[in-house]
């Protein structure tokens, strides 16, 4: 057993936390990053799966357990490990590979972001392979789903009508950067994205967009792109570096993100898909103003405290940019809707939905997995 604040988790967990001790993370990592700190200060019985190389971002005082390998070897020894450990539930953040090589033989609870690999946008080869290997067989076998936002969970539940909707959660996320005090916000003059460079976040329109603005806006507003090289994202970089106005800053730390979103005007995010939208939340959470589609679940984070925009017309990304950057009674409505709305999204929260899961996936047999013949499950 173990015991958090006045919450009963009723089951050791074994959580996957290698996207979340790397220097350059994705949202991905990022998630995982803070719900897993923010767990551990709920539930002491826990052991974190690391990898060879892997640095620990958590305190030294949490059990941790070291797999030397890396690609497909750390997830069979992975699998492995769980086996030998029966009576525990296996948490992974960002990956089906293990709960698809368990097959039920450990209850498992996979983290469900997205499905982007589905989608008809382009999309990273590999990941996009094993994704589609591997998320029916872990989803349909895993003592229960969670998910950070209805709409993935909503995508979830259309592609496989055989699972029933009781095992999949929608658990959410928090900021991944705390809001600066009001003496530290900075002066705003620059339109920013945050985001991988690739066709799904859409950075080619919004340039477009951008570059139809008015000269006087340009000049005044850089577009700044803060994000690393994705896949296909040859004419975007072209477009960034010969589009007026526009700066690629790569991927960028923690402490340049906070510059750049302390001197935001406007945060864009005109993405043809997401499965939470983080910066979006970030924005909020900062009273930036924000524009964005209501494409996957972006309308779900911003409610009403955004300018949406139909993210393949050039044309109504430019007007959105328009009315953000010259309507001031505009972005003060938008500040406050926004400090407003961020309010709702806590990691706090988020772990809250995720243990009341857990109790009810711990003592309702229908949630869990039967075990293998010869492989018996403790209570």
């Amino acid at each position: 057993m173990g015991r958090g604040t006045g919450i009963l988790v009723p089951v050791h967990l074994l959580i996957d936390v290698r996207d979340a001790c790397g220097e350059r993370k994705t949202g991905k990592g990022h998630w995982t990053l803070h719900f897993v700190s923010t767990l551990l200060t709920r539930c002491s019985d826990a052991t974190l799966l690391l990898g060879r190389g892997d640095s620990s971002p958590f305190p030294s005082s949490v059990r941790t357990h070291v797999l030397p390998y890396r690609g497909l070897l750390w997830h069979v020894h992975a699998a492995r490990y769980a086996r030998r450990h029966a009576g525990s539930i296996y948490v992974s953040p960002t990956s089906y590979i293990v709960p698809a090589l368990l097959s039920g033989s450990v209850p498992c609870i996979p983290v469900v972001h997205d499905l982007i690999a589905f989608r008809p946008e382009p999309h990273e080869l590999r990941a996009r392979c094993i994704e589609r290997l591997t998320l029916y067989r872990a989803a349909s076998r895993a003592a229960g789903l969670c998910t950070l936002s209805d709409a993935t969970r909503s995508d979830v539940l259309s592609r496989y009508p055989d699972i029933p909707p009781e095992r999949v959660r929608t658990i959410g996320a928090g900021p991944v950067h705390a809001a600066p005090d009001a003496a530290a916000q900075g002066n705003p003059s620059h339109i920013l994205c945050a985001a991988t460079l690739c066709p799904r976040k859409n950075q080619l329109t919004l340039i477009r967009a951008y570059d139809a603005l008015p000269q006087s806006l340009r000049s005044r507003f850089p577009l700044m792109l803060a994000g690393g090289r994705g896949w296909q994202d040859r004419n975007i970089v072209r477009a960034a570096r010969s589009t007026a106005g526009v700066r690629w800053a790569g991927y960028s730390s923690d402490s340049a993100m906070e510059e750049l979103y302390r001197d935001a005007a406007v945060v864009a995010c005109p993405s043809l898909y997401e499965g939470f939208g983080l910066p979006v939340l970030t924005a909020l959470q900062r009273g930036i103003p924000v524009l964005c589609s209501r494409r996957g679940s972006l309308a779900e984070v911003a409610g009403d405290a955004a300018v949406f925009v139909d993210p393949e017309s050039v044309w109504s990304v430019r007007d959105g940019l328009l009315r953000l950057l010259t309507d001031s009674t505009l972005r003060d409505d938008l500040r406050r809707r926004g400090l407003q709305r961020a309010q709702q999204f806590t990691w706090e929260g988020t772990v809250d939905r995720f243990l009341a899961f857990l109790r009810d996936i711990s003592s309702s047999p229908a949630c869990t997995p039967a075990p293998r013949a010869g492989m018996p499950l403790q209570p």
